[in-house]
Order: C-alpha cells, then sequence, then structure tokens
C-alpha cells in the first residue's frame, strides 16, 4: 500500500506542478472550520478541476505538498473500492510522511461515492486527526444519505454544476464592462447567450467544434446511465432508461406526467409498473442528470398528483441528445434560468394562477423569502408577452409577491444578480 500511495503523490504533485488555473468557479467550498467539505454534481461539471483550485490555493499559501493526499477513486488501480482499501491509503499516507501526525494535513478524495462503507473511515479520520477532508461525489442521494446518518453535521455540501453564463462568457475570453451597456456589448452578448443556449456549459466542451461537441455530450449521458444508475442500482432494464432520458430530455421546460409516459410505454409494449417509472425518476434525478419541479401549493395532494415540470443538467445536453431541439431557444433560455436559481440555492417551484395561468418559477431563496420569475425569450411576439404578462400579474395578486419578468435583455443586463 505504501508503494502506491508513493506512486499516487509522486503523480498528483505532477499534476498539481502543471496545473493550470483555468475559469475560477462561483461556488466556493464553505469556510466553516471542523466541517468535512463535500462537492456534488454530475460528472464532468468540473469537480476534479474545483478540487485541484483548492489545492493550488493550498500550495500557494505555503502549505507543504507533503502535507496534502489527493485520491481520485475513479483510479483502476485501486479496485475492489472496499472500506479497508480506503483506509490504508491514508494510512500509508501518514507512514510516508510520519511529521503529519502532528501536522494539519489536507486530505482529497474524489468520487468518494466510489468506495464502500466510505462514511465510517472519513469520520475516524475526521475525528482522531488534525485534517482538513475535502470530498466530491456524483450521487445526490447517496451522498445526502450517507452524510446524514454517518457524518452526522459534521460535512456541509456545495453543488458543482455547468458553467453559469458568466463562467461561459469567461471561459470564452470575452470581456467587458457591466457598467457601459451599449447596443455594441449588448448585440455581443445577445449572440454569446444564443450560443451559450445551444453549447451548454460543460467546461470540457467550451469553444470546441460541433461534431466533436455533440459526441462528447452523447458521451456523458452513456456514462451517467451506466456507471451512476445502472451499475449502482442494478438496472437490468437499459432500454427503459435510455428510452426514459431521451423523453426527459426532449420535455425540459414542460410538463412531465408518468401516467401519460406509462400509457406510452404500454403503446410501445414496455412491460414496466408505475412505480418502476417514479423509482427511475428518482434515480436520474440522483445522478444530476435531469430534475422535476412540483407544483407550488399548501396541498400535499394537489402537489402529487399534478404534473411535475422536467429541467435539464445543461442546455447542450439537450442540444446533443435530442435532434432538433435547438430550436426551441424559449424553453432552452427557461432552463438556463431554472440552473441559474439552483446555483443560488432555491427551492424552486412552478405556479398556476386560479384559472389555471403557468408562471415558470416561484422560488424560496436560503433567508425563506419567496420570489416570483417568468420567463420569455420572444419579446416580439406581442400575444405571448400578453399571455405571459398576464398569468404574472395573476399570480403576483394571488400570493401578494412582485413578480420579474425575465427576458433575453433584462438578463443580459443584470445577469449578475441571477448567477
Amino acid at each position: 500500500m505504501k508503494e502506491l500511495i508513493q506512486i499516487l503523490q509522486e503523480e498528483f504533485h505532477e499534476k498539481i506542478r502543471d496545473f493550470v488555473d483555468g475559469v475560477e468557479r462561483e461556488a466556493q467550498f464553505p469556510i466553516e472550520a471542523n466541517k468535512i467539505k463535500v462537492a456534488i454534481g454530475m460528472r464532468r461539471t468540473g469537480k476534479t478541476f474545483f478540487l485541484l483550485q483548492k489545492a493550488k490555493a493550498l500550495i500557494k499559501s505555503h502549505i507543504p505538498l507533503s502535507r496534502i493526499l489527493y485520491i481520485n477513486f475513479e483510479d483502476d488501480r485501486l479496485y475492489p473500492l472496499v472500506q479497508e482499501k480506503l483506509s490504508g491509503l491514508i494510512d500509508a499516507f501518514y507512514s510516508l510522511y510520519p511529521e503529519n501526525h502532528d501536522s494539519l494535513c489536507y486530505i482529497f478524495l474524489d468520487e468518494i461515492q466510489n468506495v464502500e462503507q466510505w462514511p465510517l473511515v472519513v469520520r475516524r479520520y475526521f475525528d482522531s486527526k488534525k485534517v482538513e477532508l475535502y470530498l466530491t461525489g456524483s450521487s445526490a442521494k447517496l451522498l445526502s444519505k450517507e452524510i446524514a446518518s454517518a457524518l452526522r453535521g459534521r460535512s456541509l455540501a456545495t453543488e458543482i454544476w455547468p458553467f453559469s453564463f458568466h463562467e461561459y462568457l469567461t471561459a470564452c475570453q470575452i470581456k467587458f464592462d457591466q457598467n457601459i451597456m451599449g447596443k455594441r456589448i449588448r448585440d455581443r452578448l445577445h449572440k454569446s447567450l444564443y450560443q451559450y443556449l445551444i453549447q451548454g456549459g460543460f467546461p470540457e466542451v467550451t469553444g470546441i467544434h460541433e461534431s466533436e461537441r455533440l459526441r462528447i455530450l452523447q458521451d456523458y449521458v452513456n456514462v451517467v446511465i451506466f456507471r451512476d444508475i445502472v451499475e449502482r442500482y442494478q438496472i437490468t432494464n437499459i432500454v427503459l432508461i435510455r428510452y426514459m432520458i431521451k423523453a426527459l430530455l426532449k420535455q425540459i421546460s414542460s410538463s412531465f406526467s408518468v401516467n401519460k409516459f406509462y400509457n406510452d410505454l404500454k403503446s410501445q409494449g414496455f412491460a414496466v409498473a408505475k412505480s418502476t417509472i417514479y423509482e427511475y425518476l428518482g434515480y436520474i434525478e440522483d445522478a444530476y442528470l435531469a430534475f422535476s419541479v412540483p407544483l407550488y401549493t399548501e396541498s400535499i395532494r394537489k402537489s402529487q398528483t399534478n404534473p411535475k415540470k422536467i429541467y435539464a443538467i445543461d442546455t447542450g445536453l439537450v442540444s446533443a441528445y435530442t435532434f432538433g431541439f435547438s430550436e426551441n431557444l424559449g424553453r432552452l433560455f427557461e432552463n438556463v434560468i431554472y440552473l441559474d436559481l439552483r446555483r443560488r440555492g432555491h427551492e424552486i417551484y412552478y405556479y398556476l394562477t386560479e384559472t389555471r395561468h403557468e408562471v415558470d418559477f416561484i422560488s424560496r431563496d436560503k433567508l425563506g423569502k419567496l420570489h416570483l420569475y417568468q420567463v420569455v425569450w420572444n419579446t416580439d411576439d406581442a400575444e405571448t408577452m400578453k399571455r405571459e404578462t398576464r398569468a404574472l400579474r395573476e399570480a403576483e395578486k394571488e400570493l401578494k409577491i412582485k413578480g420579474v419578468m425575465i427576458t433575453p435583455a433584462y438578463y443580459l443586463s443584470d445577469f449578475a444578480r441571477l448567477t
């Protein structure tokens, strides 16, 4: 084990020496002391880069490399990933540098959910050593369940998403003075926003050729299907899970009814129970591939019986996996606003007025304050603007909340407060 940890440390030291600071992410690890820091998100959103940025910052603050341990549990050399392997690797790190027993060390464990019984080991080292622990994982439910049961208040989680529009502009090296927003800058930003809707915000594909981008994004979906859904939950009906994911991505920013989908499956010869559809939807959300948004209501029954709205982890993924969808810019734009609200940590719902007119989002921020948002891409369509405005005004009156109409012009002038 000591030989393996030497190899891993040498590789990490080389990696961190060659590490180039890219786009500084808007997400940050909490600064609270005596907490395990956890970064959660879909694969390829930049969690590893996020860890390495933190490690690089430590080195810049004169922390010796010998006091930093980084292990990526996607490394096939570490299999089988059992509790004893994790414990042995960390023990070997302290054996390699005996002086660390009396020093504050920094341990980075990437894709920790791959290790069986990992919380028991993590908690033991957190309680017994002078250590700061940083973890990443690609499963919301798995991590949250283990964090709640085994770590018991010892951790704080940060969600890592694909690039926001602001981060996308930085990645594309598009700079501007937000205090000077003339027509030239607005036109340039509008074009960039259009490209962002189509391309999405996964860091690896930003700015690359379309054919290569589509192939990579399709591969992302395949990896999530097999590694984070099929393998993790022992699913045998791969055809069904693929079909369901494609159906969800086609329905972003619109309603998804389990009953309707169930009937659709029956008509195509799928033999499946409704409970299986609910389970699969949960698995897909756990893997951060797509999300469901319930109706805002005080009635639990109404919330459960009304269809949920569906949003994807990234609009580029939608364009890559559902050919021809890129023409529906309004739904892509609404999906972007959903992701912006998630980045801000909002609890999100949609709202139906008493006359059954829909408002896209009613959200509750971290302080418990409610916000109301209606999203419109094409402001030149008078009928659309009339319909969307009417729904927003009705909701404002019923909820006694001042709403916001988010148009491209509003978003480009005030997008910083939404990211």
